[in-house]
């Protein structure tokens, strides 16, 4: 039986809570069949180099400047045309972890709230990309404010990150905004760009449930010289309504539904399904993916699944 800190771990989360994350990213192997793959807590990237590298990637036909002791003449000699041997390199990738922790995101109908589930989606994100020797930082942003933790190579700074989550995320109880949410996020948008510059991984961890079209201009804008990965957070009750009637409201409304009324289930799902794939249409233009994230399941299981991860 679960003990009462357990549970209340899955209305709010704690620093011990989230450091238990570590353990979770040092056991994930993110190689699959030898293959690098493009993960959302890969921390190393590879970039094709001209030159002398780690890993041998392709050969390809020879262009100037490149390096001529790189040249393969066996393939030179049986095409008649010069051939250069492309090696792959690691460079540093610092990242930057964006989590929401707004009204919208506390909210979970069986098991966990999609706030807890983000933040641990977080820390494991974060953990992972100091592990691999990259620079993280974060942002959370909430209704009330943002915090902001500026990329290290550290653990310090992911406590420290961690310790900003945990306190916006208890301040979630107060229900009450000082601010608009989209002065929050305007705000946040504007610090991310000063930060981000070039070469970044960019993770924003939300529900992406109250977000405008300046908000989805500004991730394409970052996605031109950064890799942005959007990890959508979400709760079967979000999709699914219960089979009987209930009363569903906010602070200022509520609103009867009739839940055994199979039509208006079947509408409430095709609606949240068009407008699911609308966005995740809109972000694969520019190449964004978007992973989903329950919060029923546990955030390594859902991750090993999503990306064929593999513990060690």
């Amino acid at each position: 039986m679960k003990s009462s800190e357990d549970h209340n771990e899955h209305v709010f989360t704690s620093l011990k809570a989230l450091l238990r994350m570590e353990h979770i990213a040092k056991t994930l192997s993110f190689r699959k069949n030898r293959q690098r793959v493009k993960s959302i807590l890969g921390g190393k990237h590879a970039s094709k180099l001209r030159g002398r590298g780690l890993d041998f990637e392709e050969v390809r036909n020879y262009e100037r400047g490149d390096d001529i002791r790189n040249i393969d003449w066996k393939v030179t000699a049986r095409t008649q045309v010069t051939h250069s041997r492309v090696y792959s390199e690691e460079k540093e990738k610092p990242a930057l972890i964006v989590v929401d922790q707004s009204n919208s995101m506390f909210f979970g109908s069986q098991k966990r709230m999609k706030s807890v589930v983000a933040a641990e989606l977080a820390a494991i994100s974060a953990f992972r990309i100091l592990k691999e020797g990259d620079r993280v930082g974060g942002a959370i942003f909430t209704d009330h404010g943002i915090d902001i933790i500026y990329p290290k190579r550290d653990r310090k700074n992911i406590l420290r990150f961690l310790e900003a989550i945990v306190r916006r995320n208890h301040a979630l109880k107060q229900r009450s905004a000082n601010r608009k949410f989209e002065d929050s996020l305007k705000e946040i948008t504007q610090k991310v760009r000063n930060i981000v510059s070039h070469d970044f991984l960019v993770i924003i961890v939300s529900d992406f449930m109250r977000y405008s079209p300046k908000v989805v201009k500004f991730l394409t804008q970052i996605s031109q010289h950064n890799d942005v990965i959007l990890a959508k957070v979400s709760d079967p009750l979000e999709r699914d309504l219960p089979r009987t009637n209930f009363i569903a409201g906010n602070d200022s409304k509520q609103i009867s539904i009739k839940g055994k009324a199979s039509q208006i289930r079947k509408n409430f799902q095709e609606g949240y399904d068009q407008e699911l794939l609308s966005f995740e249409a809109s972000m694969k233009k520019y190449r964004i993916p978007v992973i989903k994230i329950d919060t029923i399941r546990s955030v390594d299981e859902q991750l090993k699944e999503q990306f064929g991860l593999s513990r060690k």
